[in-house]
């Protein structure tokens, strides 16, 4: 159950409205869904930093634990009655292999007294065996569907994940790259959470399909990641990269 004052004392996120819900988006790059005490987390690829060292690609092998860790700060502070993971969780089909015991054992302690559903993903369309939780292919609650991949056209209640959203934007002294919630109010497109999950530009072709063109009928906003705050920003005056 979420605090009795956590209407007040929300960490310092942007209010997000999708389909006439009311979310946090939190600085850390998770949706908090206050009424349905629900939080929201895209992309958390567990394990890959083993996976691009399996190719020999030497990255420190310690992306699952820094994103458990940024993860369960979090649910502390929420107190959340579900999770709900939007898929690629799971770097590929082989990380169950690759995680070690005690982050096996970290995912399960975050599951405990709340329910926990992973979304499959295209990366994780199979679960590691033992990680707890519900697998599912989507989900919805109330006018919402939480699913990994945003369906392309114009769609309405959904919240998914895949694309990986940063925003550029002008600066005092340059331009800033920060990872981002992209929404039109229809709809949003969560950040990656995982700690070498990446992002995407908003200029990305990728966006067109579920944003339509950037200068549409629709105001699309960037809701950016600071070190302590999320801002709304226009996509109009946001930077290609």
């Amino acid at each position: 159950m979420m605090p009795a004052d956590a209407q007040t004392t929300l960490r310092p996120g942007g209010r997000l409205k999708v389909l006439g819900v009311d979310f946090c988006a939190d600085p850390a790059g998770a949706l908090f869904w206050p009424e349905q005490s629900l939080l929201v987390v895209a992309d958390l690829h567990f394990e890959k930093g083993s996976a691009f060292a399996a190719r020999g690609v030497f990255l420190p092998p310690y992306d699952t634990a820094s994103t458990l860790a940024a993860l369960a700060r979090l649910i502390a502070f929420y107190q959340p009655r579900c999770v709900v993971a939007l898929g690629d969780s799971f770097h590929d089909c082989t990380a169950g292999q690759r995680i070690s015991t005690d982050d096996r054992r970290g995912i399960r302690g975050l599951q405990l007294g709340r329910d926990w559903i992973w979304i499959a993903g295209n990366h994780d369309q199979l679960l590691p065996a033992g990680v707890g939780g519900e697998p599912k292919a989507q989900f919805a609650l109330g006018p919402i569907v939480f699913r990994h991949e945003p369906a392309a056209g114009e769609v309405v209640g959904e919240i998914a994940g895949h694309l990986h959203p940063v925003a550029r934007v002008a600066g005092r002294g340059g331009s800033v790259r920060r990872r981002s919630f992209v929404s039109n109010g229809a709809r949003c497109v969560l950040p990656a959470f995982g700690a070498f999950a990446g992002g995407l530009n908003l200029f990305d072709i990728a966006f067109e399909p579920v944003f339509g063109p950037r200068q549409g009928s629709t105001p699309v906003l960037a809701h950016v990641i600071g070190r302590k705050a999320v801002y709304a920003v226009p996509h109009r005056l946001c930077l290609p990269d």
